[in-house]
């Protein structure tokens, strides 16, 4: 099996070179390009006293440089797609090497009040949002981050499958997300299908054939007064009528104009996104469902927006001074397009909801494909819904280096409750956020860092860190009750994974001792699944009162006067504390 990393290096030299051989294709064409214009002014030139061989030139001269600037147009997307794809994967062999730090972090997303996302470092620097981000919209980037946050234990193989298909497909989401990065935008999608369902047609289904019917009069007017059989004045008259009925809608048209002007380059790049979809072949039912909510009968949901694009462009024209008179006079030009605009938002503006929805899944989804993509070794948890037990196996935190990370086995009974003590630096939070990013993964549909993991699905809530003032006693300690509150509260409506690190700590040392002790036997007392990290250690003597508690450690030894750590996870009670030793190594006391 070829290791991602390899991948990226060969993509990378393949794109290198033929962003190498496009740039002197490009080069070429700009030279030729110029060869063209400077060669037909100077046959011009030399032949302005014969005006029909000039004008032959001249016409040439303009075929062949139209010509060269649309090959050059279309040369130079292709120029910028392919650099695309040599930064994304530039990229991918930065971040696989540990660099990450540059990217988004995802702060924007970030909610204290949420059930773990800030105790597990979801967000922020160095943060699991920033290492797996790749999207490139910013409502991929809201999804992904929603996935992470949604807490969903429902439907987790589907996921699953959709996650192994699409990391399966490297080349192609490469494609999409180089595409994705091209697309500048303006106008947000929430904000174009607010004006779509807000919009209110002002041109009559009546009006429909009237410009067909005024371009057969013109051209009638027109050959009536050329064969002098009326008076010309009459064409002249009519182009006058032409302009008064178009100047009856004038003001809804600029509106409309002004408006289709915002989004017409959202609409035709989001169209590419949405052919890249149509275009692809899947199998998970997931990715099938999203596929088919971009299909209609006979259409394509990137056909339909193009049609519409050119419709926009059409409407555009009238920019233009020369085809704003003689286009509206003669042919009711902006009824015309204004008509067609107007029936393609009544037809179909239920369908863009839908059509952005699909490319946001699949930015967002493109990331979590990445990420399976790059993490090979990585295992997918078996589903156990009616399991009673999760058991997974070297388990270990994928933001941490292989080569310094230490793995442990964790197994846990639903409605089990463990107590875990430690000395300092022992690697207790550490643990906890590992079991917490676990649960999070595994409800994703991610694969987890673990050799093997039986997992039994189950929404995770946590009270790990208070964001409260520090310095606040009061302000802090009642933060911390407001949150212990809320958890309690949550359980009694669904079932969670708690994970609870050293709670109380706002009060007085027998008060935190009495009062963690009833928590955790409350907790236990609801049929509560979870973990709380802590120093106390007569918490521990619940174990011998509630069948359902047991006791873990990480242990710290000092050895010729040097602290070391193992950061295994055992059974029992730590005997080693570290604190004393720490303030004299460190010359504090």
């Amino acid at each position: 099996m070829q290791d991602s990393i390899t991948y990226y290096q060969e993509q990378l030299k393949i794109y290198q070179e033929e962003v190498s051989k496009l740039y002197k294709q490009l080069t070429f064409l700009s030279t030729a390009r110029l060869f063209v214009f400077l060669s037909t002014a100077v046959g011009v030139y030399f032949t302005f006293n014969n005006w029909q061989i000039a004008v032959i030139v001249a016409l040439l001269g303009a075929i062949l440089f139209i010509y060269l600037l649309s090959k050059h147009s279309n040369l130079k997307a292709t120029y910028n797609f392919k650099k695309a794809l040599v930064e994304i994967n530039k990229e991918e062999l930065k971040i696989g090497s540990g660099d990450f730090f540059h990217r988004n972090e995802g702060l924007e997303f970030q909610d204290p009040l949420h059930n773990y996302a800030l105790d597990i470092d979801l967000f922020g620097r160095g943060s699991f949002f920033q290492f797996i981000d790749r999207t490139a919209t910013k409502t991929g980037a809201l999804a992904l981050s929603n996935a992470l946050k949604a807490n969903n234990t429902l439907n987790i193989e589907e996921r699953q499958e959709a996650i192994k298909e699409l990391s399966l497909k490297p080349k192609w989401r490469q494609k999409f997300q180089a595409t994705a990065n091209l697309i500048n935008v303006e106008t947000k999608p929430d904000q174009i299908t607010s004006w779509l369902h807000n919009h209110k047609s002002f041109l009559p289904k009546s009006i429909k054939y009237l410009p067909l019917v005024f371009i057969g009069i013109s051209a009638i007017l027109l050959v009536l007064g050329i064969t002098k059989i009326i008076s010309i004045e009459f064409f002249g008259y009519w182009l006058l009528i032409g302009l008064a009925i178009t100047g009856k809608y004038l003001k809804k048209i600029n509106d409309l104009a002004a408006n289709t002007d915002k989004i017409r380059d959202t609409f035709r790049q989001y169209a590419q996104l949405l052919n890249a979809i149509e275009n692809a072949t899947f199998s998970s039912t997931l990715l099938i469902k999203k596929q088919q909510r971009i299909q209609l009968e006979g259409k394509t949901a990137s056909a339909i927006l193009t049609h519409l694009s050119k419709a926009m462009d059409a409407l555009d024209n009238r920019n233009n001074l020369i085809s704003a008179i003689f286009g509206n006079g003669y042919f009711l030009t902006d009824i015309k397009n204004s008509y067609k605009i107007e029936k393609w938002i009544e037809i179909y503006k239920d369908k863009v909801e839908d059509w952005f929805q699909v490319v946001t899944f699949f930015d967002a989804y493109n990331s979590l494909g990445n990420y399976a993509f790059n993490h090979k070794h990585y295992i997918y948890p078996q589903i156990l819904e009616d399991g009673k037990q999760t058991n997974v196996t070297d388990l270990g935190h994928p933001l941490l280096k292989t080569e310094k990370r230490v793995d442990n086995n964790f197994n846990i009974k639903t409605e089990q409750f463990f107590i875990i003590t430690g000395a300092n630096m022992a690697g207790k939070s550490t643990f906890l956020r590992t079991v917490s990013l676990h649960i999070v993964m595994a409800n994703v549909g991610l694969p987890v860092c673990a050799k093997s993991s039986d997992y039994v699905p189950v929404k995770l809530i946590t009270s790990m860190r208070t964001s409260d003032s520090l310095t606040d006693d009061s302000s802090y300690f009642f933060s911390e009750l407001t949150r212990l509150k809320y958890i309690v509260d949550a359980i009694k409506t669904d079932n969670y994974f708690i994970i609870l690190d050293e709670i109380l700590k706002g009060t007085n040392s027998t008060d935190k001792a009495i009062g963690s002790r009833k928590f955790v036997e409350k907790l236990v007392a609801s049929n509560a699944t979870g973990i709380i990290a802590t120093h106390d250690l007569s918490l521990c003597e619940i174990e011998k009162e509630l069948e359902e508690v047991k006791n873990y450690y990480f242990d710290a030894q000092i050895i010729n006067d040097e602290l070391y750590f193992d950061y295994t996870f055992k059974k029992g009670i730590c005997k080693n504390m570290n604190a004393s030793f720490l303030l004299k190594k460190m010359e504090i006391v």
